[in-house]
């Protein structure tokens, strides 16, 4: 199955690179470029892509509108949040719009690759490093929602302690190692609380890690 992505940037520099690196890709192809966020609503009506790799700022309408809208539409199509270090503070905006993960836009060509695979598949990309940045940048500064805390009575202990590793921007490997399980049962556990918690995905779980504080917590202890 090949799937169809639009590359959406308003550095054709960028654009042209991310092509060429997806269509060695063989299972990938890119049906469609747009220069903002406004053209990015136009070509995804007019092609239907699998996936978006979408720029955050850009001339008129940004990254982040453009999310919102093409979520909105019928078709499912999926966003990935493309940001460099300087632009953290438009990651979250990105994800709560829809997008399904975030990338740094000079990640290597095999992650570019895989993540537009994982997303098409259904699956959320979140990078960590970016995602640990991210926790230190609105940890003290966004107030914890009690009613959103609430929501994690639900949870076994086993269940919270693998939700804290993952607001914390952990791996399922690195879950597996800290919590000394197997990577098979963190993924259960991780599925387990998606549905319990109502969850899109990995990434609305980072999301609702800081909105209840779960990136303050201490570390779970390990058995």
């Amino acid at each position: 199955m090949t799937v169809r992505v639009v590359l959406v940037d308003d550095q054709t520099l960028v654009r042209t690179g991310f092509r060429l690196v997806l269509d060695e890709a063989g299972d990938i192809e890119v049906v469609g470029e747009a220069a903002d966020g406004s053209q990015a609503l136009d070509v995804v009506m007019r092609t239907r892509p699998d996936v978006v790799l979408m720029d955050v700022r850009m001339p008129g309408v940004d990254g982040i509108e453009a999310t919102r809208r093409i979520r909105a539409c019928a078709y499912p199509t999926k966003v990935i949040i493309l940001t460099t270090f300087d632009l953290d503070e438009y990651v979250l905006a990105g994800l709560r719009a829809g997008a399904s993960g975030f990338l740094l836009k000079d990640a290597l060509a095999a992650d570019l690759v895989s993540a537009v695979r994982v997303v098409a598949a259904g699956e959320s990309v979140a990078a960590p490093s970016v995602t640990r940045r991210l926790i230190a940048h609105y940890l003290g500064s966004a107030p914890i929602r009690p009613a959103v805390a609430e929501r994690l009575a639900v949870l076994t202990e086993r269940e919270r302690e693998v939700l804290i590793l993952v607001a914390r921007g952990l791996s399922n490997p690195e879950i597996a190692a800290a919590l000394f399980l197997s990577e098979s049962t963190v993924k259960t556990h991780l599925g387990r609380i998606l549905a319990k918690l109502d969850l899109r995905d990995r990434v609305q779980a980072v999301i609702l890690g800081y909105e209840c504080g779960l990136v303050g917590a201490d570390p779970p202890a390990t058995r």
